[in-house]
């Protein structure tokens, strides 16, 4: 008789994490926020909003390159976030080890725009193309910004990341798959450790008009703060938000060597492709019961082990009617006791960043014992009965969460994270 032994994959831990909400930079003064029910979300200053439905963010205004457009505050979020999970994981010198960047889409942006037209009405047709091609001219801004891979480039650059860095777009599951891609590569015995950024500054007029136009967003102008209400009655759409998200992941081995103290554990990982419409998920929920399982298997455990979900969230009518029946389909009566959080009722939808932002609020939920909130949870949706942890942090005794990524373009991927190894 042949017997198969399956070989025991590598661990993949958590020695460092960085976090830049608009609750601030740090991991410390954002887990203060989030566990008083403090909002991030405010009026829009950066641009003028006249002429526009929704007129709130979670926008990061106190960095540098706050007013400097999209790409150049994604890059200055990304490196905050991954200055900060490095330092922790206690890592001087070159990382040594592969970068997956989670970033939103590239387009060049209004300040160039404008100064390409410039040129071209002074009668240079061919100039700027010329000049952005050789770095000269003064168009060298305008190349770099075009460039989808740009800001990892400078990433790898400054940690002294090893190999070709993979910059990726899966839109709202974005964070989440850049773990993915970190943890695969440790499984598959490529390296010993990998640093897994995302980061989105792009809450741009642009932007919220196209998100508009889709029926996307929250109206709820009025008040700011509680324009996010994730699985509540008069919920009406998501506040879009800027933010950051850092995890240094390693095998055990790695982090012993140098003495790194372990933060937490991704046990298990799924991913499911929905192909039923661009922005819409399907309406039985099947591929994001089929992430949901994928990663509790991957994790090897069974769905009673999960202690808290935290949620996808967005506080859109059918996204989160969509969540909590999918999340039933596969905890069955268990989620009327069972805490279902959403972080994007402070901090609001952070796009590309949302799965890693997430990702890391889980593993500090384990560590500090406190669940926290869904704010706004003043009016609950009899439809979709839950333990939402409502308007108040909860000190609960947490060793596994469920985060839940699912987003627009059907990309669902579910992570299994946990305090030590289950």
């Amino acid at each position: 008789m042949n017997v198969q032994v399956r070989r025991a994959r590598p661990l993949a831990v958590v020695t460092g994490m960085g976090l830049v909400t608009s609750l601030g930079s740090g991991k410390q003064d954002n887990w203060a926020a989030l566990t008083s029910g403090k909002s991030g979300i405010r009026r829009i200053k950066r641009f003028p909003t006249d002429h526009l439905k929704t007129t709130i963010a979670g926008m990061v205004d106190y960095l540098p390159a706050s007013n400097r457009g999209a790409g150049a505050l994604t890059a200055e979020l990304a490196e905050t976030a991954a200055e900060e999970a490095v330092a922790q994981a206690g890592i001087s010198g070159d990382f040594d080890g592969p970068l997956f960047l989670a970033a939103p889409p590239v387009e060049i942006e209004w300040q160039h725009r404008l100064a390409l037209n410039a040129t071209l009405n002074a009668g240079q047709a061919d100039a700027p193309l010329l000049a952005a091609s050789r770095r000269a001219g003064g168009f060298e801004d305008i190349f770099d910004a075009t460039q989808f891979g740009t800001i990892a480039q400078k990433l790898m650059d400054r940690f002294g990341t090893r190999g070709l860095p993979v910059t990726l777009s899966t839109a709202c599951a974005s964070g989440a798959t850049a773990i993915q891609l970190a943890v695969d590569s440790i499984r598959r015995g490529e390296t010993e450790r990998a640093l897994a950024v995302a980061a989105d500054g792009s809450a741009t007029a642009e932007s919220l008009i196209r998100f508009s136009l889709l029926s996307a967003l929250s109206m709820q102008n009025e008040a700011p703060h509680r324009a996010s209400k994730p699985f509540s009655r008069d919920r009406d759409g998501f506040v879009m938000a800027e933010g950051s998200a850092a995890l240094v992941i390693e095998t055990p081995q790695s982090a012993k060597a140098r003495g790194a103290k372990i933060l937490g554990v991704v046990m298990g990982v799924g991913d499911k492709a929905d192909d039923f419409h661009r922005t819409r998920s399907k309406p039985d929920g099947s591929p994001a019961i089929a992430a949901v399982r994928s990663a509790i298997a991957d994790a090897a455990i069974e769905p009673q082990q999960i202690d808290y979900i935290n949620a996808h969230g967005t506080s859109t009518p059918e996204n989160d009617k969509m969540e909590a029946l999918s999340m039933s389909a596969v905890f069955g009566n268990r989620m009327g006791e069972l805490p279902i959080s959403s972080n994007k009722s402070m901090i609001g939808h952070t796009l590309s960043a949302a799965g890693a932002v997430e990702a890391v609020i889980s593993l500090l939920t384990m560590r500090e014992g406190r669940i926290p909130p869904t704010i706004n949870h003043d009016n609950p949706d009899p439809a979709i009965p839950l333990d939402v942890v409502p308007n108040v942090a909860r000190d609960a005794e947490v060793a596994t969460v469920l985060s839940n990524s699912f987003g627009f373009g059907g990309q669902n991927v579910c992570l299994v994270l946990a305090r030590e190894p289950v």
